[in-house]
């Protein structure tokens, strides 16, 4: 493709796990991609076999702070996604998702650049209604130690709307729900890397609660394509859209299927469940069937194989450098 008709595509927290399967998705695509990250939680190695693509570019900077650069296209993805790395530094959390959205948004005025919001499906708290439509205000407790990311990405999408009415800004809002695959980080926090590395080391798989609770899982191809249709919608196509898997299953039920699919010999122990923690999650993805002809396409046991693969694989290589093999003598 020649170089001016490529699309130059920036992705905020472009080396984490779903920032990186973007930036690889828009390469694909024909794009030039600059990928910005402060490696809080995104790593190198999400991102070394893009680095020898020829329109590839990685800027290491912080959001909260302006960014000076010529793109055609934003995708917002800057902010921690697990509660165990957003609520290490709560205050720094939100300024990430406030100040990190007035500043992209102020780089998309400047440039006339198009600009995609990843909010979430934590937006809708600890919901009343199920499964979640758009149309659905939420609950959400503001002063509890999740609140730094549900609020901060509340405001974010507050602030998205008004740049789009008082500045006729071109805006895409979407609403990612549970996500999983290969690059997540094993020691996150979420359910589903969370269970994949307790059953491949035979440790007791930890539920919190009584196991009830419910999720819905979207590998993270079918979440990248559904971010890639709603940038390339039709303008009038703002959203917010839910992204993600409407097939809904406890928690218990997704400890067995790693258990069954890792062949391990682990056992599930209840733990008290966390503050504010939902305790039901599906999306309604009727908006995004129609409005932009997506739905999941990757069934959960093949997404789980994929996954369980690649945490093996890290997991190896993890223990081969802490225990490397002893030099022989001659």
């Amino acid at each position: 493709m020649p170089v001016a008709l490529r699309k130059r595509v920036l992705v905020t927290g472009g080396a984490g796990f779903l920032g990186s399967h973007l930036c690889e998705r828009l390469l694909t695509d024909g794009c030039e991609v600059l990928c910005v990250d402060n490696f809080f939680t995104g790593r190198r190695e999400n991102i070394a076999h893009l680095m020898s693509a020829p329109y590839f570019e990685m800027l290491r900077h912080d959001v909260t702070f302006p960014l000076y650069v010529e793109v055609d296209e934003i995708y917002n993805l800057a902010c921690p996604a697990s509660p165990i790395h957003y609520q290490f530094d709560p205050v720094q959390t939100t300024k990430t998702s406030v100040h990190g959205a007035i500043n992209m948004l102020g780089l998309a005025k400047r440039v006339k650049a198009k600009i995609l919001q990843a909010s979430t499906s934590e937006v809708y708290g600890d919901p009343q209604l199920h499964p979640q439509p758009e149309s659905y205000r939420g609950s959400v407790n503001p002063v509890g130690p999740r609140a730094c990311y549900d609020e901060g990405k509340r405001c974010a999408e507050t602030l998205f709307f008004d740049y789009y009415r008082q500045h006729n800004l071109n805006i895409r809002v979407a609403r990612i729900f549970n996500t999983y695959g290969p690059r997540m980080l094993p020691n996150d926090g979420r359910v589903v890397s969370n269970f994949i590395v307790q059953a491949l080391k035979g440790e007791n798989i930890t539920v919190y609660g009584d196991g009830s609770q419910t999720r819905s899982f979207c590998y993270v191809s079918d979440l990248v394509d559904g971010l890639v249709r709603l940038m390339n919608a039709p303008d009038e196509v703002t959203g917010p859209v839910n992204i993600g898997n409407p097939r809904e299953m406890t928690i218990l039920e997704l400890a067995q299927r790693v258990i069954d699919l890792t062949g391990s010999s682990s056992e599930v122990v209840l733990r008290p469940l966390p503050q504010d923690d939902p305790l039901q999650r599906q999306p309604d993805i009727t908006l995004a069937k129609s409005a932009l002809g997506w739905k999941p396409t990757i069934e959960l046991e093949t997404g789980l194989e994929s996954t369980v693969a690649y945490f093996r694989d890290l997991l190896a290589v993890e223990l081969a450098e802490a225990h490397p093999m002893a030099e022989v003598a001659e």
